[in-house]
């Protein structure tokens, strides 16, 4: 019954009419395509000028689709032109002005990450408080919490990108080119995918559980940063500088993104049903969603994972045909995308097939965490080969 409710909201909502706020929205991503294109096209080529119209048609329909996206992006662009706007122009040379409190304390890439970082751990805690006290206002701020996370890591993204070109031109780069941006992407994009998750299921029960695993990244991020200096901004390898760049890994970390999401899931269920099995009027169990939304919201989320990850090897394999000569070399950072794919392309077909539900499946999303963890980084821990550029 829950899950068909679910089914309805949304079709509403694409059946929604165009107001005045669609229309703004629609001008506002072409008039911001076209500056990029004006400011930037001498940079481009004909790949990234398609790269540049499909993002603008994705966008104006992501928005319209889920309007809390128009919202975001607007303060992301805001707060991303007054970090450029604090850059001086000298003749050729261009400058960060050192007095500008917002870009020095806000905006700056490294003060944006931050502050994303801050806000992500603040929203774990914010999360288990609510739902340990039942706090609808501490779970909206959480809510927020995240929101605001999100908006700081994109805008530190933004001006990274731009800082990239201020160092050197051949420097320059779009931001997804390091373990360390990757990271970055991930704890963006697994946010994201969150919040859309939890505005259309209309819970944040599962929030605390859902931040642990980006808190995690963040906790790494923080230690990359400051053990290894990973944020410092250096020039790319050859086989990255491609278009293939822009869409491979996007796509790439939406599935990881999910993944994650779905092997939290996971773990909320499986305390769930152990909580329901030795109390059936357990107080945690009441206050968690139902077993059923949990398990669809599992099967919904891999399945998106599973839908952009295919995508992505896919391109990847693409890419790779392009950089060194062959779609499929076996190399340990493709062997493991295989088995991250297999797994859940196994975990779609026996839930499908067989009709299996609930614990099993609960088990095997987490575990499918610790195989996507190792070829997210472990490989580039502890193996080598032709993706040997992205080693701690």
């Amino acid at each position: 019954m829950q899950t068909q409710t679910i089914m309805d909201s949304l079709q509403e909502e694409e059946k929604r009419p165009y107001g005045i706020k669609d229309f703004i929205w629609i001008a506002f991503v072409i008039l911001g395509s076209v500056y990029s294109y004006m400011q930037y096209g001498s940079l481009m080529d004909v790949y990234e000028v398609g790269i540049l119209a499909g993002t603008a048609v994705a966008m104006i329909w992501l928005g319209r689709f889920w309007p809390s996206l128009m919202q975001m992006t607007y303060w992301v662009a805001g707060m991303t032109l007054v970090a450029l706007w604090s850059y001086h122009n000298h003749g050729n040379v261009i400058t960060a002005n050192e007095q500008a409190f917002f870009l020095k304390f806000l905006v700056s890439s490294q003060s944006a990450i931050m502050w994303m970082s801050a806000l992500f751990v603040l929203a774990t805690a914010t999360y288990f408080f609510a739902l340990v006290n039942k706090s609808q206002f501490t779970a909206k701020t959480a809510t927020t919490l995240v929101w605001s996370g999100v908006v700081f890591g994109l805008v530190g993204m933004m001006v990274r990108w731009r800082e990239s070109y201020i160092i050197n031109v051949d420097y320059g780069h779009i931001p997804v080119s390091s373990l360390y941006e990757v990271f970055i992407l991930f704890i963006v994009l697994t946010g994201l995918i969150y919040l859309y998750y939890e505005q259309k299921y209309k819970t944040r029960a599962l929030g605390g559980f859902v931040m642990l695993v980006i808190s995690s990244a963040v906790a790494f991020l923080l230690w990359y940063h400051f053990d290894r200096g990973a944020h410092e901004i250096q020039p790319l390898v050859p086989a990255l500088k491609s278009y293939w760049m822009k869409i491979h890994v996007p796509a790439n970390f939406i599935g990881y993104g999910a993944f994650s999401i779905a092997a939290m899931i996971g773990i909320a269920y499986l305390l769930t049903n152990r909580s329901l099995q030795k109390n059936p009027n357990s107080s945690f169990a009441a206050k968690m969603p139902s077993l059923e939304m949990m398990d669809d919201l599992m099967y919904k989320v891999i399945s998106l994972g599973f839908a952009f990850f295919t995508i992505a090897t896919i391109l990847g394999a693409m890419w790779a045909a392009e950089a060194w000569g062959g779609y499929w070399s076996w190399d340990p950072k493709e062997t493991w995308a295989l088995i991250v794919w297999l797994n859940y392309a196994a975990w779609l077909h026996i839930r499908m097939s067989k009709g299996w539900r609930g614990t099993p499946m609960a088990w095997w999303a987490f575990i499918g965490l610790l195989i996507t963890t190792f070829a997210f980084l472990g490989v580039n821990m502890f193996l080598s080969g032709l993706h040997s550029y992205g080693e701690l």
